[in-house]
């Protein structure tokens, strides 16, 4: 009689074995890298792109994925929040582009950090002060410009 094939590689033959059947009571539940770290971002995903996106196959770490993911979350949720606050005072539901807009441009530090231009932002409310202030008489007094 011939004798099994075996396998190359290292796995010793435990492809052929029967597999016992575990409970599902005590099989592992699986748990993404994004529950364990408390976060709603995929760390997974990120972890992914980042090793995408390093030149000379650069060895990225597991912690370098959650970190990026917790930044750009909370990033996300702080300009939400503030385009939030902007959509109420305005008495509409929805967020806009034009809200996102108003939220970074008048935070300064979110400012700072986006220096892109917002398709549909439209631009932010600003007069200058000589255009508000009344003409003057040559007397010196001042005359309100709605007169």
């Amino acid at each position: 009689m011939p004798s099994p094939k075996k396998s190359g590689g290292k796995s010793k033959g435990a492809a052929s074995a029967p597999a016992a059947e575990v409970p599902a009571a005590q099989q592992r539940q699986l748990q993404t890298r994004s529950s364990k770290a408390g976060l709603q971002f995929p760390v997974g995903r990120i972890h992914r792109y980042l090793k995408q996106r390093t030149q000379h196959n650069v060895r990225i770490g597991a912690k370098a994925a959650v970190y990026t993911s917790a930044i750009l979350e909370y990033l996300t949720a702080e300009v939400l929040e503030l385009a939030g606050n902007a959509s109420k005072d305005l008495r509409v539901k929805r967020i806009t582009p034009r809200h996102l807009q108003l939220a970074i441009r008048g935070d300064e530090e979110l400012d700072t950090l986006v220096r892109a231009t917002i398709a549909g932002g439209g631009v932010l409310p600003f007069i200058h002060k000589s255009l508000t202030q009344g003409k003057q008489k040559k007397g010196g007094d001042v005359v309100p410009s709605g007169q």
